[in-house]
């Protein structure tokens, strides 16, 4: 039966736990014993904490028993993508540039994750400094995706995806700047939630590009990324009871410049067909903003990132894996009047997508407009890992450009996600849609 525990959502086990059908340090043993005998634990998890997690889930089942749960994830094991400060533990960010870096104290959101009584299981292997989609890592280690394991996995959050989806994790904690949430989602199955910037606290999560970088959960359910957004904003769950398809109204957003290869679209297309016979109204379309913010990516993510680890990287760049070390130098290429002049236009493109999409419950693109490609070409042909890269993060990028919340789901069809897209700050209301949604593409 503990077998079987390795594929429940985080908020199945949860209710296992508070109804006494499950211990905690029991449930943390199986996940341990899970990684300790899967052959590709160690492409996934990059260290593991396993005193941390047997203290609180004995904590938890101390807890459990006494009537006194701290809520419905107290006791749940859960993984964290290695940019999350571990308290004694090193967190390196997936890179041979902060190897040896061990933090004093946790992330805000992890410490916040622990008093509502979540479990630690370890830190999950990311693309270097969190600056890629495609998932692959030299210098660490690279997930195998759980439909093929020569295909990549998608990234950065690459570990953090590939625990849950191959039952080494109830749920996991990544980072998105750009996608690094929602590509491996899709890629490997599960739910993304990719939060408005600013909602959750970065405090304590090493940094990419710190005016686009948030936290998000990866995990089976909408269900379980509502609880979750809940302990780490400390605040309550969203209801999600009684959430329907009916009557809303969604924009698919359609553009020349938007277009998905064929098996990403034929996936994309049945899902918006099974939404529309759940009752929800399609419409088409593309607001002018939602494809013009995409220009100015380069200028922005680009000028960020090299702004925060260009003098590491140049004191030691033969440290960074090649393709990601130049996507850092493209950076370099700007100057402070272009980084300007671009959130100046950015600022005036998020206002006038709001206005257009105002009337809109939310706004549907495929997740990624590829699928994942295979790893040892990416590694063999580097113009191929830049052309495949870009492609990997442009649907997703626009929820970062643009300030939005957005929330993968999968459609039932191998590494195809659907994304669904809203309002600065408007997760309550994308997880009911998503909760809803999620019915629907069963």
């Amino acid at each position: 039966m503990s077998e079987s525990w390795l594929w429940m959502g985080a908020a199945e086990l949860g209710r296992g736990i508070a109804a006494g059908a499950m211990d905690p340090r029991e449930l943390t043993e199986v996940y341990l014993n899970a990684i300790e005998g899967h052959p590709q634990a160690p492409a996934i998890y990059a260290r593991l904490t396993p005193e941390r997690a047997r203290e609180e889930a004995a904590a938890a089942a101390d807890r459990a028993r006494s009537g006194l749960t701290r809520g419905p994830l107290d006791g749940v094991p859960v993984s964290w993508k290695d940019l999350f400060d571990t308290a004694g533990v090193a967190t390196e960010s997936g890179s041979p540039l902060l190897a040896g870096r061990v933090p004093e104290r946790d992330a805000e959101v992890l410490a916040r994750a622990t008093r509502a009584g979540l479990v630690c299981l370890g830190k999950t292997h990311q693309t270097e400094l969190a600056f890629s989609g495609l998932g692959l890592n030299p210098a660490t280690a690279t997930p195998p995706n759980i439909n093929d394991p020569e295909l990549a996995p998608g990234g950065s959050s690459s570990g953090a995806a590939t625990s849950v989806a191959f039952g080494l994790a109830a749920a996991a904690i990544g980072s998105d700047t750009g996608g690094s949430v929602r590509v491996p989602a899709a890629w490997n199955d599960i739910v993304g939630l990719k939060t408005t910037h600013g909602l959750l606290s970065l405090e304590g999560v090493v940094p990419l590009c710190p005016r686009f970088d948030s936290v998000g959960p990866l995990c089976r359910s909408v269900e379980d990324a509502s609880l979750l957004l809940s302990v780490l904003a400390a605040m309550p769950a969203p209801d999600l009871v009684g959430a329907t398809l009916e009557g809303r109204h969604f924009l698919v957003l359609e553009h020349e410049a938007l277009a998905s290869r064929p098996e990403v679209g034929q996936a994309f297309d049945a899902a918006v067909a099974a939404l529309q016979t759940a009752g929800a109204r399609v419409s088409y379309g593309a607001p002018a903003a939602a494809i013009d913010c995409l220009n100015l990516a380069p200028v922005l993510f680009a000028t960020e990132a090299y702004a925060t680890w260009g003098e590491r990287i140049e004191a030691a760049p033969d440290l960074i894996y090649g393709p990601v070390r130049e996507r850092f130098r493209g950076g370099g290429a700007f100057s402070g009047i272009d980084y300007i002049r671009g959130w100046t236009q950015l600022e005036g493109y998020r206002a006038a997508y709001l206005s257009e999409t105002a009337g809109y419950d939310a706004v549907l693109m495929a997740t990624t407009a590829n699928t994942p490609p295979n790893t040892e070409r990416l590694l063999a042909d580097p113009d191929h890992f830049a052309m495949e890269n870009l492609l990997t993060l442009r649907n997703t990028r626009v929820a970062n450009l643009l300030g939005l919340a957005a929330l993968t789901l999968p459609t039932g069809r191998p590494s195809a996600g659907l994304m669904m897209m809203a309002p600065p700050m408007a997760e309550r209301a994308l997880l009911r849609l998503g909760a809803a949604a999620e019915r629907a593409l069963r």
